[in-house]
């Protein structure tokens, strides 16, 4: 029996004063750009970048994003940021966030996103492009 493989990337960052607001806590819009950085560095060790997308004629847009923040980040801390690929059937890519203390396991933050497909013309692609089917074939999901 095949089992279907888990994509996940982890990244530590730093808190960076420009993130927190005047409580020294990371200010709530800062979330965004670390799910932001940990879809990069998956797509650069899985080969599902925005470079391909682009190389494809495709936009991939993010159309939901949750976040559940659990406890504050605060200026010069050091988590990681762990990102998973959720397989879906349907034609959009989801993720799984958790931004955690790698020491002591804490949890600061778990996420989600969903993004879709669209053609150059902003229309919604019902089905898979072939590159992404492609992908998952190459990476074991299919």
């Amino acid at each position: 029996m095949n089992e279907t493989p888990v994509l996940t990337v982890e990244k530590q960052f730093e808190v960076r004063f420009s993130e927190v607001d005047m409580m020294n806590i990371v200010w709530h819009g800062s979330y965004p750009l670390y799910l932001e950085d940990a879809r990069e560095a998956f797509g650069e060790k899985y080969g599902l970048s925005y470079h391909k997308y682009i190389s494809e004629n495709i936009f991939a847009p993010i159309v939901e994003m949750n976040m559940s923040y659990k406890r504050p980040l605060r200026f010069g801390m050091k988590p990681t940021i762990k990102i998973t690929y959720r397989p879906t059937e349907s034609a959009k890519i989801i993720f799984d966030y958790t931004i955690y203390d790698p020491e002591t396991e804490i949890v600061y933050l778990t996420a989600s996103s969903v993004q879709v497909f669209m053609d150059r013309d902003y229309n919604l692609m019902w089905y898979s492009p072939e590159f992404y089917t492609e992908w998952k074939k190459a990476v074991g999901l299919l």
